[in-house]
């Protein structure tokens, strides 16, 4: 299975060890980022985790910010992306199952390396039941109709943090962009 995952600054140290958990197991790992510790803006990672979920190029995603809520926000606005928040394996089994949510997102801060990775294993492994909720996921689709995945809808904020820059205006170096990304 092909699975993105994205976060923020905050929790890179454990979404690098989610990857190596995933890998164990077999799965091909999309990694979107962050790569360091650099203060970065989650938006942009939740969007490209889900980028890669709905362009059919990852199975299923997973995002890990301080919180979770930033970046399950984020990533949800995605056509296509049917994410869940949560802390716990029966949101996250109930989701699979019931919902077909293809992108999970949890908090680092809030639950701890163990939970998170039994989280994500509970919810790579359950399948959609083919059955419940067909409607409501149709109309959870059809929720968000803009259908256009701009890449560099980003471009301005990235413009800003090269000019050393943040939101709020404080020093900031490089930002790491998704690999996945192409330069313009």
């Amino acid at each position: 299975m092909k699975i993105a995952i994205g976060c923020d600054h905050i929790v890179t140290p454990i979404k690098d060890q989610v990857v190596k958990f995933l890998t164990k197991k077999g799965h091909k790992v999309i990694d979107c980022g962050t790569y360091d510790l650099v203060r970065s803006h989650y938006p942009i990672y939740g969007f490209e985790v889900a980028r890669q979920v709905v362009s059919k190029k990852a199975d299923l995603g997973v995002c890990i910010c301080g919180t979770g809520v930033g970046i399950s926000n984020s990533a949800s606005k995605t056509k296509g992306a049917r994410v869940c928040l949560t802390r716990d394996v029966a949101c996250a089994v109930a989701a699979r199952k019931l919902y077909d949510a293809n992108i999970i997102a949890m908090g680092g801060r809030i639950s701890g390396q163990g939970l998170i990775e039994e989280i994500v294993n509970a919810f790579i492994t359950t399948n959609y039941d083919g059955k419940s909720n067909k409607g409501i996921i149709k109309t959870i689709n059809n929720v968000i109709v803009k259908d256009n995945y701009d890449i560099h809808q980003f471009d301005k904020e990235i413009d800003v943090w090269h000019r050393g820059g943040y939101c709020e205006g404080e020093k900031q170096a490089k930002i790491a962009l998704p690999k996945t990304w192409k330069k313009k």
